[in-house]
């Protein structure tokens, strides 16, 4: 599992020309199953997105698709690490170690 925490590197206003299509982009990798949650930092600094996807180079190939990304509006880092507990509910995130 990843976990994604995007900061922003630009104003909220150049941000905000660009959510709108963020959205749209975040909307299709849920429906292709690459997300499993996100939202915003609090304060609004940047983002954090959950993803199970196979590899870190397909999630960084995805990644390379966010119109944040491609306009250079926010710098990615991306954590690794395998869920080895989960609440009540959740258990579906647990992989094997």
């Amino acid at each position: 599992m990843f976990i994604v925490s995007l900061t922003y590197t630009a104003s909220l206003e150049e941000v905000d020309k660009y959510l709108a299509l963020h959205v749209s982009y975040l909307e299709e990798q849920y429906a292709l199953g690459n997300f499993i949650a996100s939202g915003r930092k609090v304060p609004r600094t940047g983002g954090v997105i959950l993803s199970k996807m196979d590899s870190l180079e397909s999630l960084q190939a995805v990644l390379e698709k966010d119109p944040f990304k491609i306009n250079d509006l926010a710098a990615y880092e991306i954590i690794e690490f395998t869920p080895s507990m989960t609440a009540k509910g959740f258990e579906n995130l647990k992989e094997e170690i």
